[in-house]
């Protein structure tokens, strides 16, 4: 059965299998102490460290593991801020990054910090101009002030840190990191670049001032993440603290995990250039073929810059949750950023951010070892699946009209409805006529307006309705 969700969790690297198992012999004991059991701990995690460092572009001291991809950006976010809040409180991110990033930043605008989200453009990728204008002071120049003098006082108003990620995990979309880089150096602001999604295929280009990523992105076990921080970046840790990892994720460390990160790491780095050719290749068969065998799709992300194993699409008329669930049964692990799922009535913030359609939304990423034949027959069997839970939703069926403008109550239904009540309709009413589409579904903001440019009619525009939610108004043009 087809696993095609390795942008979520890859399988274990059979390398990463093996130095486990070895190492939970030989990595049983304390590294921190003197005697001969933890002298052989620390060898192993000196050594973990050194490979982790050199697949990263770093020092090994300016290496710490942690517990989870998550607690490294946490903990990256929140002591780069800390270590220069004389500077100021400003954190500049881009809209599209992982929630993880977002969720550090609610947390510093909830203790008084200023957040600020630069846009993307429909691919899911930062304009670097766009960015760079951010890290300006009001008056055009610098805003991100000096590291030197960090300490107690009061605050300034400048940037203390941005946030960028090397490829965005639901779509793909590598990100402009060196020349967003470029633009921190400039303003005088330290870059901090999530790498979970990109650092198994190769090295982040250089100019970041720190950097998380987490093993299990990349065929290593769950539980161990990595922050590396430069040296000179101002960084204070926050919370309670011990003498490991630097002061900057206390506990026991989890040896035998880490070594197993490490060297799978170091695994998967070489095999990289080989295995990426060969699963861009499958991707590219995936995004050129699923618009020709299923109609009314957006394949979303960008087409060139994107990471080799990872494709994102989206099919109108279609619940997202009934979808991935008939490709289950059909042996087919795939995730979603959907609104049309039991677990969340909002689209997802990438899709939102990057003004695309989002429902029926599917996430296929390859996994190493995925075979040709594999995607030939996912691709068999998506066309039959797509219809079937269309003509459940009754997608495609038009409704007999009079020719006037009309007006569809889709209230309290949810994604994909509103869209499947308009595309009943849209037919029935005179050309340069208009149907008013009430709903109050998240969804609607961006399914409505991508309903319309796929099928080359006008969007007007959305109002208030006094009923709750929005009237949406659209014209036709054929």
């Amino acid at each position: 059965m087809p696993y095609f969700d390795a942008a979520s969790a890859a399988p274990l690297h059979p390398v990463a299998r093996q130095a486990l198992l070895a190492s939970l012999d030989e990595g049983w004991a304390d590294p921190a102490r003197l005697h001969r059991e933890g002298r052989r701990a620390r060898l192993l995690l000196d050594a973990a460290r050194e490979a982790a460092a050199e697949a990263v572009g770093c020092r090994p001291d300016e290496l710490v593991f942690t517990p989870s991809g998550t607690h490294a950006v946490h903990s990256g976010v929140s002591g780069a801020l800390a270590g220069r809040r004389r500077v100021g409180g400003r954190l500049v991110v881009s809209a599209v990054e992982h929630s993880s990033v977002l969720h550090a930043g609610q947390a510093h605008a909830a203790a008084g910090g200023t957040v600020t989200e630069v846009p993307v453009g429909r691919t899911g990728a930062v304009d670097p101009e766009a960015f760079a204008a951010e890290l300006r002071g009001p008056d055009g120049g610098p805003d991100g002030g000096t590291d030197s003098g960090a300490g107690s006082g009061a605050a300034g108003s400048g940037v203390a840190l941005a946030c960028l990620q090397s490829a965005n995990h639901e779509v793909g979309t590598e990100q402009p990191v060196a020349e967003v880089a470029e633009a921190c150096r400039a303003a005088g602001v330290p870059l901090l670049v999530d790498a979970a999604q990109s650092l198994g295929w190769g090295p982040v280009p250089e100019g970041w001032s720190l950097l998380a990523a987490s093993a299990h992105k990349w065929g290593g076990p769950a539980g161990v993440g990595l922050l590396a921080v430069r040296k000179g970046v101002r960084f204070a840790p926050q919370g309670p603290s011990d003498e490991r990892e630097s002061g900057r994720a206390p506990g026991f460390e989890n040896l035998p995990a880490i070594v197993a990160a490490a060297a799978s790491l170091r695994a998967v780095r070489a095999e990289a250039a080989a295995e990426g050719a060969r699963l861009r290749a499958l991707v590219d068969r995936i995004r050129a073929r699923v618009p020709e065998l299923v109609p009314d799709v957006e394949v979303v992300g960008d087409p060139v810059r994107r990471l080799p194993h990872l494709v994102t699409f989206s099919c109108l008329y279609v619940d997202g949750e009934t979808l991935l669930s008939e490709l289950d049964r059909e042996g087919f692990s795939v995730s979603s950023g959907s609104s049309c799922t039991s677990s969340t009535l909002t689209p997802s913030h990438v899709l939102r951010a990057m003004g695309v359609l989002s429902e029926g939304n599917v996430r296929v990423s390859l996994p190493a070892g995925t075979t040709e034949a594999d995607v030939d027959r996912f691709l068999a069997v998506l066309p039959g699946v797509v219809s079937g839970v269309r003509d459940r939703l009754g997608a495609g069926a038009p409704v007999p009209g009079g020719g006037e403008d009309l007006v569809v109550d889709a209230l309290g239904k949810r994604c994909p409805l509103p869209v499947i009540e308009l595309a009943k309709v849209i037919g029935t009413v005179r050309v340069g006529g208009t149907v008013t589409v009430l709903a109050d579904d998240e969804a609607a903001r961006l399914d409505i307006p991508a309903w319309c440019e796929m099928r080359a009619q006008e969007y007007v525009g959305a109002t208030p309705s006094p009923r709750g939610g929005h009237a949406y108004v659209v014209r036709r043009l054929s």
